[in-house]
Parts: structure tokens; C-alpha cells; sequence
């Protein structure tokens, strides 16, 4: 996992609550268990006209002009902006995966579903919970403002608008610091290899009759 550095970025509004899951990246693509490749099929349903299947030609398909990261505004957009309850539905690790393929760093919203919170955090991507009324307020200026960009200090913990106004969020020190030294749950555990390799040996030596 790459080290999560601070970052200013274009932010894309999905003015929507409840986003479950399956609506992030729908169940028809989740055969492949590697984390790329599924940035072309985020929110596949909103954003294409057309049914998608695994494998189809996403240049060949129907976009959907009234869906947000098809407006040319939000191209290369790298913090979603969104609403309530946003991960929900089931635990598929591969909804953060499309949102980190497609290109984005962080996620604002008021709340997220707890299992999302975790896998979210899990593969790097910053899930940012701040207030209800702070997000009305930069859902105006979002579209307000073509350009509009925030800025993310993990170290300070703050997001800071065009504006210069800074909000402050939560984090578990645990996420981050893992987020500041890019640590997965393996690289976690690999910090402490010589210790296991030590152990192993140990084990080894004093019953051995497991290992015949």
C-alpha cells in the first residue's frame, strides 16, 4: 500500500444518500479478486445507458450525460463528495477498489457504513466524516464553483476550502498512522517477521514431531 501523502483535489458532488454497494460496482463484475481494473465500472448503472457485463468495450458503450463523473466539470476528479449512510449493502471489498481505480484519494460524507469504513481503510483510500451542514455547505460550493478543490492534511487532520476555511475530522490513530506509512494488515505483520521466523524455529525445535 503506497504512503497516503497531502494532497489538494478537484471534488465531484454525488448528491445521493444510502449509495449501496452494489450501486458502487455491481455484482456482475466482482469475478476478478485483483484490485485493478475496476475504475471503468464504478456506479456502472448511473453512469452508462447501456446494461454492462465483464469484458465489454467501455468505449464502445452509451454514457449517461446527466451522471456526474460524465460531465467534463469533474474530469479527473480525485474526493467525492456525498451524503449519508454511503457504502451500505454488502461487504464486497471491490466497491473501495473501483473508487480507488477510478482515481479517488478521499470520500466526505456524514456517515459511511461500518464494513465500507473498514475495507475502505484497508487499501488506502480516506473516508472523511464531517457534518451534515459542513457538507450542505460544500455541496453549494461545489456547484457553485467550476474548479472547486479541497485540501486533505491527514498529519493535521483538516480538509481546507478554496475559501481558506478548514474543518477538522476524526481519525483512529491506529488507521492513521497505517495510512501515513502506507501499512496494510500485511505490511503490519511483516514488521515483525524476524520475530515470527524466531518463533517458528523455537516451534520447530521443541516439537518437532509436527513437522515430520
Amino acid at each position: 500500500m503506497e504512503k497516503f501523502c497531502n494532497f489538494e483535489g478537484l471534488v465531484v458532488p454525488l448528491d445521493r444518500a444510502n449509495v449501496d454497494t452494489d450501486a458502487i460496482i455491481p455484482k456482475q463484475f466482482l469475478k476478478s479478486i485483483n484490485r485493478s481494473g475496476f475504475g471503468q465500472n464504478l456506479f456502472d448503472e448511473w453512469r452508462y445507458l447501456d446494461h454492462g457485463e465483464l469484458g465489454m468495450d467501455v468505449a464502445k458503450r452509451k454514457p449517461n450525460p446527466d451522471f456526474v463523473l460524465n460531465q467534463a466539470r469533474y474530469r479527473g476528479a480525485k474526493i467525492l463528495l456525498t451524503r449519508t449512510n454511503f457504502g451500505c449493502g454488502s461487504s464486497r471489498e471491490h466497491a473501495p477498489w473501483a473508487l480507488q481505480d477510478y482515481g479517488f484519494f478521499a470520500i466526505i460524507a456524514p456517515s459511511f457504513a461500518d464494513i465500507f469504513l473498514n475495507n475502505s481503510f484497508k487499501v488506502g483510500l480516506l473516508s472523511i466524516v464531517l457534518s451534515e451542514s459542513i457538507v450542505d455547505r460544500m455541496f453549494c460550493e461545489v456547484n457553485e464553483t467550476e474548479g472547486y478543490c479541497l485540501a486533505v492534511n491527514l498529519e493535521d487532520q483538516m480538509v481546507t476550502t478554496p475559501s481558506g476555511k478548514s474543518y477538522r475530522f476524526d481519525i483512529d490513530s491506529l488507521r492513521k498512522s497505517n495510512l501515513l506509512d502506507g501499512l496494510d494488515e500485511i505490511g503490519l505483520t511483516l514488521q515483525h517477521v524476524e520475530k515470527i521466523k524466531a518463533f517458528e524455529e523455537k516451534h520447530r525445535v521443541e516439537q518437532p514431531w509436527l513437522f515430520k
